[in-house]
């Protein structure tokens, strides 16, 4: 990561679900809340944001003239019109935009310029956690990937993919916090069910996500392999395992990625 003093001058355009938390991640993990400013909408969510990071709010799309990048978080109905407001700045500067469906090439058509990007991150950007999607327009040098890497590497993870693989990434890591958080849920459920009070049973779930994910980050072993290492034969593991299987699990969470996915 950059120092304070090395870092880029940025603006957001939309601080809603997905940009809210890009600037909160940045914020909260050190980047100087000093080099960043917000386009804000009509609405208090902005204010509210920023009274808690302290950036800059602006009113109108021109004034984030003075910024290197600028990253787009508004939804589809109003990309296009954000676009073509924003072309009479966007000169030497890059643009990368949160949205599921600005591909990149829709990006260059309506803005008319090339160094643009299409990112999808997913919330835990919030704390640093995140992991966020991108595929950029081949206009950007490794100068610039380098560029937009320093930024969004204090909100978690930056993998770059083809265009054609960017969708289906942003399912499987931008949807699934969500059903990880129904997992969590039920996990809980079937705590309560047995006894534990239902704090014990969110702190135990909660928990044993974050170390399980965090040992299946680190291991070299896969998630497969990780699986046999618990399931002793006959033991309590490999039944709750045959259970999960018998209702159908494995093939739940392929088919919330197809529903996901529009399939």
């Amino acid at each position: 990561m950059n120092k304070k003093g090395d870092l880029n001058m940025i603006g957001f355009i939309g601080a809603g679900s997905i940009g809210g938390a890009v600037i909160t991640g940045l914020v909260k993990n050190g980047y100087d809340e000093n080099e960043i400013i917000v386009k804000g909408g009509k609405s208090s969510r902005t204010k509210d944001l920023r009274d808690q990071l302290g950036f800059k709010i602006v009113s109108k799309i021109k004034q984030l003239a003075d910024t290197d990048v600028i990253f787009i978080g508004v939804g589809a109905n109003a990309l296009d019109s954000v676009l073509k407001e924003l072309k009479d700045i966007v000169d030497g500067k890059l643009v990368v935009a949160f949205t599921g469906t600005g591909t990149v090439a829709h990006l260059k058509q309506v803005l008319g310029y090339d160094k643009v990007a299409h990112a999808i991150p997913n919330t835990p950007v919030k704390v640093g956690a995140g992991f966020t999607g991108i595929t950029y327009s081949d206009k950007f040098t490794p100068e610039d990937k380098k560029k937009v890497a320093s930024i969004l590497g204090y909100t978690g993870q930056l993998v770059e993919v083809p265009s054609e693989q960017l969708g289906i990434l942003g399912t499987v890591a931008g949807c699934s916090p969500a059903f990880l958080d129904l997992f969590i849920e039920a996990l809980s459920d079937a705590g309560v069910k047995h006894g534990l009070s239902r704090e014990l049973a969110y702190d135990a779930a909660i928990g044993m996500a974050i170390g399980a994910s965090k040992l299946a980050k680190q291991s070299d072993l896969n998630p497969s392999a990780l699986k046999d290492e618990v399931t002793s034969p006959g033991g309590s593991t490999i039944k709750g395992v045959a259970a999960l299987e018998e209702n159908g699990f494995r093939n739940a969470v392929i088919k919330a990625v197809d529903a996901a996915e529009g399939e």
